[in-house]
């Protein structure tokens, strides 16, 4: 299997490290700090990273080119922040 870095392995890396930074330094939110929340968000944020691995290798199973798998990527991050900032 051929190694291929795709926006959806940046995605997951990124909520890999915010479940650490959750787990090591903490959740403030307002102002205060939730104590018993830390390990709660930390793996809200691990379960998030699964998931978009899956989608990553849904993606590159459908696409087997590298540039049809950045541009359908690309449109599904872009989609899914559209509709988070909508029901915002």
């Amino acid at each position: 299997m051929k190694l291929r870095i795709t926006p959806l392995n940046f995605a997951s890396a990124f909520f890999l490290f915010l479940a650490v930074y959750s787990w090591i330094y903490g959740v403030k939110l307002s102002g205060v700090q939730f104590l018993h929340f830390n390990s709660i968000i930390g793996w809200i944020f691990i379960l998030f990273a699964v998931v978009v691995s899956f989608m990553d290798i849904m993606f590159r199973n459908f696409f087997p080119q590298t540039k049809k798998v950045w541009i359908v990527e690309l449109s599904f991050i872009t989609l899914a922040a559209i509709i988070f900032l909508l029901v915002k």
